[in-house]
C-alpha cells in the first residue's frame, strides 16, 4: 500500500511554480502585462526553506515596491497552502 497523495508533500518543482505563479499574478492584478518593463520573480526551495525574490520594474501607481512586497508574501502564502498550513 502507498502513500494517498493527499498525505504527500508537494514535490519542490511545484513549490517554486506554485510561489512564482501567486508572485506574478499580484504583480499583473495591479499592472497591466504591457505597463511592466521588467518583472524578475526568483524562487528557490531548498531544505524546506523558501526564499522569493521579486524585482519589479513598473509604473510608480501603485508603488512598485509595496507590490513586490505583497507578490512576495503571496508566494510564500502559496506555498503554505500547499503544506496545508
Amino acid at each position: 500500500m502507498g502513500e494517498e497523495p493527499d498525505d504527500a508533500d508537494p514535490s519542490d518543482e511545484e513549490v517554486v511554480r506554485a510561489a512564482a505563479d501567486a508572485a506574478e499574478g499580484v504583480v499583473f492584478k495591479h499592472y497591466d502585462q504591457s505597463s511592466v518593463t521588467d518583472l524578475d520573480v526568483t524562487v528557490t526551495f531548498e531544505e524546506g526553506v523558501l526564499d522569493v525574490d521579486v524585482y519589479l520594474n513598473a509604473p510608480d501607481d501603485p508603488d512598485p515596491e509595496v507590490v513586490a512586497e505583497a507578490a512576495t508574501e503571496a508566494a510564500g502564502d502559496a506555498v503554505d497552502e500547499l503544506f496545508g498550513e
